[in-house]
């Protein structure tokens, strides 16, 4: 007898907390609960979530960035399904998988360049693993430069190329001869560079962590240096990639740049099987794989898995059909402008940023004295806590889910599926114009949340109110 899987969704229905407390990571959960992010979703469609309760929520994170073509996308299942129903095999081992060289050849004619081979993975980190190997070998160098706020996975040798110290702290020593730059700096680049012993530069065209842009021609500049001192350059566009930004890779709205690997990985799994690809050069891939001996030398046993090629080339068909890098274009510009018309209405704003549907709202030190003293003691309780203010009502009143955008930093980004429309930017607007309104008032509401999460995480720290002494804060 199969397994019933509707009842056992059934039976279980609204335990998934008490589930992930006693068996998963009950940290995360009292995270979750600390801030009121611990609904029970129960369908998805698009960029639409729904609740135990029925209530339908607007989704702005899309899994970190991975279903830009929108949740349980309809034509990708059926294409699984349509696969299944064909018996192919998959995972021979000992053979050439059909299916990885349609994708393979379908992602190189979406290259600004020309990259030669790809090889896939099931995820971004294990993009950059392979990346560090591939750059390694090929140079017969060791140092690999990466920048400040980076992020490039959680893995050991991805997690050595991280710019945050608080996902580091803790695992002892990593991978030698990783080198830390300021994002958007030539000039220490350059000085990195000129060592002469640094294999690669790996870096995202935007960073996910704070939505930072790279600055005008630094990523063709940094590439032309990199050639310069015999290094390679490395496009980390698992998240930023595959038309996120109104064009397939974030990397062209730069001009003629020309990476010597790309790295893809999130929204070509459409939501469904995950799958990650690493584009190479020839002669990169000629250092690698020596001779026959050495064909394998780097492998993945579920790399060229069959769902997740097929979910790989859906993907791509998807995103061309419905033209949804145009409308990430058209979308995010709209939505980036509205978000740029409140800023001389609210102190709190101090930027905003995008490409297509990659967008910041970052927010900075208001004017007004009030204001100010609430924003100095909120950064006392916690550097990552005061955006937390604009998020929790977001999803508690206005049924739309966000993120900050890392630690220590005043960003709520935004990366919704690519199929979202004009109604959906529209209903964000009026929900943070309503959510900016009230964290402009103090006391006030927004100010209640912070002090709550106050209480509860830093019990001994002085707590939010209006009669907090503000002489020694400001």
């Amino acid at each position: 007898m199969s397994i019933n899987i509707n009842q056992i969704l059934a039976n279980a229905k609204g335990k998934n907390y008490d589930l992930h407390e006693k068996h998963v990571n009950p940290r995360f959960v009292k995270t979750l609960t600390t801030i009121g992010f611990d609904n029970c979703y129960t369908r998805a469609e698009g960029q639409y979530l729904w609740d135990i309760k029925g209530r339908r929520y607007l989704d702005m994170l899309a899994g970190y960035g991975v279903f830009n073509v929108g949740r349980n996308n309809p034509e990708i299942r059926q294409a699984l399904i349509d696969f299944m129903a064909t018996e192919h095999p998959s995972l021979v081992q000992l053979e050439a998988p059909l299916l990885s060289g349609l994708l393979a050849e379908q992602l190189k004619q979406r290259m600004p360049n020309e990259l030669d081979y790809v090889f896939f993975t099931n995820s971004g980190t294990e993009c950059v693993e392979t990346a560090i190997k591939y750059a390694r070998c090929a140079t017969k160098r060791t140092g690999i430069i990466y920048a400040y706020k980076a992020f490039h996975g959680l893995t050991n040798g991805s997690l050595s190329l991280n710019g945050d110290q608080t996902f580091r702290e803790g695992f002892g020593d990593l991978l030698p001869d990783c080198i830390q730059v300021p994002f958007g700096d030539l000039e220490a680049l350059e000085q990195a560079l000129s060592e002469k012993n640094i294999a690669a530069f790996i870096i995202e065209p935007i960073q996910g962590k704070g939505v930072n842009i790279a600055p005008d021609n630094y990523l063709k500049q940094a590439q032309e240096l990199c050639h310069k001192y015999g290094s390679l350059f490395i496009a980390d566009e698992v998240q930023c990639g595959m038309g996120r930004t109104g064009k397939f890779l974030a990397l062209e709205h730069a001009g003629d740049v020309d990476p010597d690997m790309v790295l893809l990985s999130k929204s070509l799994s459409g939501g469904y099987v995950p799958v990650g690809a690493v584009l190479t050069r020839k002669w990169i891939y000629n250092k690698v794989f020596t001779s026959m001996d050495r064909s394998v030398v780097h492998s993945s046993t579920f790399g060229q898995g069959s769902l997740a090629m097929v979910a790989g080339l859906a993907t791509l068909d998807y995103l061309d059909e419905h033209q949804l890098m145009q409308n990430a274009t058209a979308t995010g510009n709209y939505l980036g402008q509205q978000l740029t018309k409140l800023k001389d209405s609210y102190e709190f704003i101090k930027d905003i940023r995008w490409r297509g549907l990659m967008l910041a709202i970052e927010f900075g030190a208001p004017r007004s004295f009030k204001l100010r003293a609430a924003w100095t003691l909120a950064h006392k309780l916690n550097k990552s806590l005061f955006p937390q203010a604009i998020t929790i009502p977001l999803l508690q009143d206005h049924h739309i889910l966000t993120q900050v955008a890392g630690h220590n930093v005043d960003v709520i980004k935004l990366i919704p599926p690519l199929v979202i429309n004009k109604t959906d930017v529209d209903y964000f607007i009026a929900s943070f114009k309503t959510v900016m309104d009230s964290l402009h008032q103090f006391p006030g509401p927004c100010w209640e949340v912070i002090s709550r999460i106050g209480k509860t995480v830093f019990p001994n720290t002085p707590q939010i109110t209006p009669s907090t002494p503000s002489e020694d804060i400001i």
